[in-house]
């Protein structure tokens, strides 16, 4: 292989690994740092560190319930529903409501020991938090980061959305941070998992309730 060659080659892989940033170390270590009174917690969401409180009790009992059913559909097989952990993805870390992965999580935790590293996630779900911070953060800033991540499902749980809407979002394109494939539906009607180790489970008014009247 020529000189030139390895250059190029180089330079592809350089591409490929985007290393973290300065600034992404800078707010790794300032996130690693704080510390929060009960009730909020902490994520680096596309270059800022945001503080939120921890969900209500209708946010909480949607994501109760879903786990609830998913332990059971999940059950013997190689995957596992989590809640509050951390999920971490170079330098940046989410805390989604609930996230799918691998039964056998402790050989996916980040060296650190502070999370689960986002390439052993199948699937995320967010119920979306009121307020124009917290619709904006599930709907845009969060979708673009776990697409950029590579995490296959993302499911969005709207309230907010035409008086309650299930967002099932598939065919993450790592690199234009978006998910190629949408299917949406209302609560009353509920929508089937398309994929993954979930594949089939339905997300519906048994869960998610019958919306907001409004």
């Amino acid at each position: 292989m020529t000189a030139h060659a390895d250059e190029t080659q180089e330079a592809a892989m350089s591409k490929v690994t985007t290393p973290p940033s300065d600034l992404d170390d800078a707010l790794w270590q300032a996130w690693k740092a704080i510390e929060l009174p009960e009730g909020y917690h902490a994520e680096i969401v596309e270059g800022f560190i945001e503080v939120s409180p921890t969900g209500r009790y209708a946010h909480g009992r949607i994501v109760n319930r879903l786990r609830d059913r998913l332990v059971v559909f999940l059950a013997q097989g190689e995957y596992a529903a989590y809640q509050d952990i951390n999920v971490a993805h170079r330098r940046k870390v989410w805390i989604p409501d609930l996230f799918v992965a691998s039964a056998d999580a402790e050989e996916h935790v980040t060296e650190d020991g502070l999370g689960i590293d986002a390439s052993a996630v199948r699937l995320v779900v967010e119920v979306v938090s009121p307020g124009s911070d917290g619709i904006t953060r599930d709907r845009t800033r969060k979708r673009r980061e776990y697409a950029r991540a590579g995490i296959p499902v993302y499911v969005l749980i709207d309230d907010f959305d035409d008086g309650g809407t299930i967002t099932v979002l598939t065919a993450p394109d790592r690199e234009a941070a978006v998910y190629g494939d949408e299917l949406r539906a209302p609560y009353r009607l509920g929508a089937a998992l398309p994929e993954g180790p979930a594949k089939g489970f339905v997300i519906g008014a048994e869960i998610v309730g019958a919306g907001r009247v409004g």
